[in-house]
């Protein structure tokens, strides 16, 4: 087959890949979000949105399957029967970074496509609609090479952007196959979703745009010109956006023709912008200088090996991993948010959650994009207290923060009698049978602790170590088991099954006795359980790795045992001050009952033992 005709249908199944994966988002979107649904359940007037979502799901996955066939042929340069042999293709989807991530999305697509059709709830909506964007995100971590520098900006940036995208022209499509009167119900919702869905949009594309390429000579290339039209092409969905806000006045414009006229005119424009978006994907862009000169780190990390780490250093360097901090810009958001709406509500939320979780925030950040995440990708030793730090002290700061009443508390409640709405599905998460498994102190201990065998002691660490995608999984990983099994043990939050503080002492101890073996074991280990990460890096200031991993085992078992040595405090203290309080109600309700002339439970009981004893020495003469 012709190159050309190739590469014509490259960009052709990419339009149509992305085109039914945003279409698939824009439904499940108005099924979970944005339309009304009965008592969790997804309503009757939703069900041809889910059709229309498995039609989507369908084409979308047909066209993976096809792109995959059709980038391996572009690559090999050779026919598609050629590339269709089981060996060829085989390799390419398990040994080529490219072809991984590729079949990866297909599988996810083939999952959502085989379980669309017929689901009935809005939580197994919410888990499609989260699969669904990480399928569309997952070859975006293959989209940068990481010898041209900024790697982790530019795949964050680039991760931003296509997630922003899929919710923001997702969500106008499904708006142009809603009737009039689901319509008014789904647009005022949609209009704050969309406005921060476009400034992620602007943000991150300008980033990803000013990384990739160089203001001198790279912006009269056909690669700019595209950039530059779809700048446009975005601006004018901006002006359409602002005149919808402007519509918003009554629903009775909202079911107008004129809105929905411009409905239609955003929908164009956005289809205009996401055939040249799939000519951007298909497109290398030129290569941009970057000033800095390749090393080993450069082409494998994407960062220029650092000079030794110093405390000033550790302290002030700084390496943004724009999808993380994407991550932490939506935390804080969100906690000031729902600070702000319980404040114009009149209630107080106490100060010290506030500072509690500004410092979780600021650890997080420090241990993945400053001078602590950055030396963690060059050495076992550093990356071990950045471990430490992600999974035992922010998830402390985090769980005292109290993230889930502050949610429970601020987050849209129904907008009917019979919606569950968006509070009510957290609330079923937190009841479901799922939840009740994982805050069981033995789930929270599995999962804390025997994850670290099953990471360091298997090819796993240095399979994630080598990508950019498994080195963020890891470090989620890390604070999201730390912030659950410290939730379980020293949590203000919510727990609809909390254990009494005599269990929570004894998961601690096991937890840290586990946690010593674990370090033990690390520092007494003979050979390298990287596979071979560390030493391809060539870190001139790590001279001998082996001790520089025992030396990391050294350093998870310090800042391992240190903080749940205070989470056992606490939990004495707490178990303290729970019995006063227990103690305290004992007493105020025997003050009730002499006040009111009855005698006291203890009183009570004695006269019925009394009473028996009497009886018996009756009966018995």
């Amino acid at each position: 087959m012709n190159q050309s005709l190739i590469s014509g249908l490259l960009t052709f199944f990419k339009f149509t890949s992305i085109t039914s994966s945003f279409l698939l988002v824009g439904a499940l979107l108005a099924i979970t979000f944005l339309t009304l649904d009965i008592n969790g359940k997804v309503a009757q007037t939703n069900f041809q949105l889910r059709k229309l979502a498995a039609i989507s799901s369908l084409i979308w996955m047909f066209s993976n399957l096809t792109f995959i066939i059709l980038t391996l042929a572009n690559i090999l340069n050779s026919s598609i029967s050629d590339v269709l042999q089981s060996n060829i293709l085989r390799s390419f989807l398990t040994q080529v970074p490219l072809g991984q991530y590729l079949f990866a999305q297909l599988l996810l697509s083939i999952l959502i496509t085989i379980i669309i059709p017929r689901f009935n709830s809005i939580g197994t909506g919410t888990f499609l609609l989260l699969a669904t964007l990480l399928a569309i995100v997952v070859p975006v971590f293959q989209s940068h090479s990481a010898s041209s520098g900024s790697h982790l900006m530019a795949i964050g940036s680039l991760a931003i952007h296509v997630i922003a995208l899929a919710l923001w022209v997702g969500g106008v499509f499904a708006l142009a196959f809603l009737a009039p009167d689901t319509r008014a119900v789904a647009v005022p919702r949609f209009s704050v979703l969309a406005l921060w869905a476009a400034i992620a949009v602007v943000v991150s594309g300008s980033v990803n745009a000013f990384i990739r390429l160089n203001f001198k000579e790279a912006w009269s290339s056909n690669y700019a010109y595209l950039v530059l039209a779809k700048v446009l092409l975005t601006a004018g969905l901006i002006a359409i956006g602002y005149l919808h806000r402007k519509n918003l006045k009554n629903l009775a414009e909202i079911k107008g023709s004129r809105f929905i006229k411009l409905v239609l005119a955003e929908v164009v424009i956005m289809v205009f912008t996401l055939v040249i978006g799939s000519r951007l994907a298909s497109s290398q862009p030129p290569e941009r200088e970057s000033g800095l000169a390749v090393d080993r780190a450069l082409s494998i990390v994407g960062i220029k090996t650092p000079q030794p780490p110093t405390l000033s250093r550790i302290l002030f360097g700084y390496e943004p991993d724009a999808l993380m901090i994407g991550l932490l810009v939506i935390a804080v958001a969100l906690y000031i948010k729902g600070v702000m709406v319980l404040t114009k509500r009149g209630d107080k939320w106490p100060v010290g959650r506030t500072i509690s979780f500004a410092i979780g925030i600021s650890t997080i950040d420090f241990a993945t994009s400053g001078g602590l995440g950055l030396y963690a990708h060059f050495s076992f030793s550093w990356h071990m207290i950045a471990h430490m730090t992600l999974g035992m002290i922010a998830p402390i700061a985090i769980v005292l923060s109290a993230p889930i009443t502050l949610a429970l508390r601020t987050l849209p409640q129904g907008r009917n009698s019979e919606e569950r709405g968006v509070r009510g599905t957290l609330l079923s998460a937190l009841h479901s049978r799922y939840s009740s498994i994982i805050v069981n102190p033995v789930g929270a201990l599995v999962i804390f602790d025997g994850s670290l065998f099953l990471l360091y002691f298997t090819s796993l660490f240095g399979t994630l170590m080598n990508t950019h995608a498994g080195h963020l999984v890891m470090n989620i990983h890390f604070l999201l088991a730390g912030f659950l099994f410290f939730h379980v043990i020293i949590g203000v939050d919510p727990n609809p099954k909390r254990p009494p503080f005599l269990v929570r002492i004894v998961t601690l101890l096991a937890a840290m006795s586990i946690h010593a073996f674990f370090s033990v074991a690390l520092m007494s280990s003979s050979t390298l359980i990287d596979s071979g990460y560390f030493a391809a890096l060539q870190v001139p200031w790590v001279s001998d790795l082996l001790a520089d991993q025992n030396k990391g085992g050294a350093i998870g078992w310090a800042m391992g045992e240190i903080p749940i040595l205070i989470a056992l405090v606490a939990t004495f203290i707490m178990w303290t001050r729970d019995d006063a309080r227990e103690a305290r109600r004992i007493d105020r309700s025997v003050e009730r009952m002499a006040a009111m002339g009855q005698p006291d439970e203890l009183a009570q009981y004695n006269k019925y033992l009394q009473e028996l004893a009497d009886r018996e020495r009756r009966s018995g003469k």
